[in-house]
């Protein structure tokens, strides 16, 4: 069994990738490009890709199925980015990937202090030689009440390090956990966005989550409240944020992905005008921090996120099951 991979970095996941195949046994290709309609021969003579955050589309995937490929792996969570249903209707197998939630979870925690406690400013103004005190306020995270939206892994372990913090905790979840009474008070959307001084978003990119933070949600939001979201880009309506931004309702925001971001990372873009005046807007505001959705980046997660990819499509290549499986 073959595999070849996209967009791999040479720095970090090929490393963890050519162990894998020592210790699996399995033959693979790399390059660090990502796939395109006028590169898709390079994965010639293998059995299965994998991928990142790249879009996979209906004519990008119709070009490798003729190529034989017949399974799919990103090494991300979200899969928002390739057309599951597609891949399907071709008779290929779809993986995403799995790792520890403490990594994002610590992101998380440290956007919420850095956006209290406006970093983005002070740092701004630090390198300007502005050491003044005025408009630097910040506030204690012990004295906020947060509202972690989704409680999976990732969202019931920020719940879990804040509580460490001393601060109040709500939550809203479809399916709340057990493990969590007594550490959270679940609550409806409304109530939560209401009450919360921060709101963290851990929410899965799911089509009926699209813009769940929009015009009416961020308006339910406390006056200068801090909105946080290290999860998917889709949960936030971005020119409903800016307005509300712009408009002085909230305290700030901090963001490790935000809307429109596909093919931006994990490129050097540092020599283009980039199209994305979203980003371009909220990039501008001292109170707003934009991460370029690093949130995972930690050398556990690396590796958790090439070997569960690379243990689906073997699973894919003998035909049995594997908990990775997008189905």
């Amino acid at each position: 069994m073959k595999i070849f991979a996209f967009a791999l970095r040479p720095f970090d996941e090929l490393v963890v990738l050519d162990r894998l195949s020592r210790e699996l046994g399995f033959e693979y290709g790399w390059t660090p490009d990502y796939p395109t309609l006028s590169n898709v021969e390079l994965a010639a003579g293998a059995d299965m890709l994998n991928i990142i955050t790249n879009p996979m589309t209906p004519p990008l995937l119709d070009a490798y199925r003729r190529l034989g490929i017949k399974g799919i792996a990103t090494r991300s969570i979200g899969y928002d980015h390739v057309d599951v249903a597609y891949a399907h209707s071709l008779g290929m197998r779809v993986a995403h990937a799995a790792y520890p939630p403490e990594g994002v979870a610590d992101y998380t925690v440290m956007l919420i202090l850095m956006a209290l406690r406006k970093v983005k400013l002070v740092f701004r103004h630090a390198a300007a030689q502005d050491f003044g005190l005025e408009g630097k306020m910040g506030r204690d995270l012990a004295s906020c009440t947060v509202g972690v939206v989704g409680t999976g892994a990732i969202g019931s372990r920020v719940a879990r390090v804040l509580a460490g913090f001393g601060c109040s905790l709500l939550a809203f979840d479809p399916y709340p956990r057990d493990d969590l009474r007594g550490l959270v008070e679940y609550v409806d959307l409304d109530e939560l966005l209401a009450s919360s001084d921060v709101v963290t978003l851990h929410a899965p990119g799911l089509a009926e989550n699209h813009h769940m933070i929009a015009r009416r949600e961020l308006a339910l939001m406390r006056e200068g409240s801090v909105l946080v979201n290290a999860a998917r880009g889709s949960l936030v309506d971005t020119a409903a944020l800016i307005d509300a931004i712009e408009s002085g309702h909230l305290g700030g925001a901090a963001l490790d992905t935000i809307e429109h971001e596909a093919n931006l990372y994990y490129r050097d873009k540092s020599l283009e005008a980039l199209p994305n005046r979203d980003r371009a807007m909220l990039e501008a505001f001292p109170n707003v921090i934009v991460s370029p959705h690093m949130a995972f980046y930690t050398e556990t997660d690396v590796e958790h996120m090439v070997r569960s990819t690379t243990e689906a499509l073997i699973a894919f290549s003998r035909g049995e099951d594997t908990p990775f499986e997008v189905r």
